[in-house]
């Protein structure tokens, strides 16, 4: 039926094939650093 989704692909999955990647955090600017970047941008 169309409501089963196929799984037929995930009992063939190698995890081991997967290549290792590296995970990098990207933090939103506060308020105050965007201020500061206003202030500096007009001087």
């Amino acid at each position: 039926m169309a409501d089963k989704p196929d799984t037929g692909e995930i009992a063939i999955f190698h995890k081991a094939k997967l290549k290792k990647t590296e995970t990098q955090e990207n933090t939103l600017l506060t308020t105050e650093t965007i201020e500061q970047e206003k202030r500096s941008e007009i001087s």
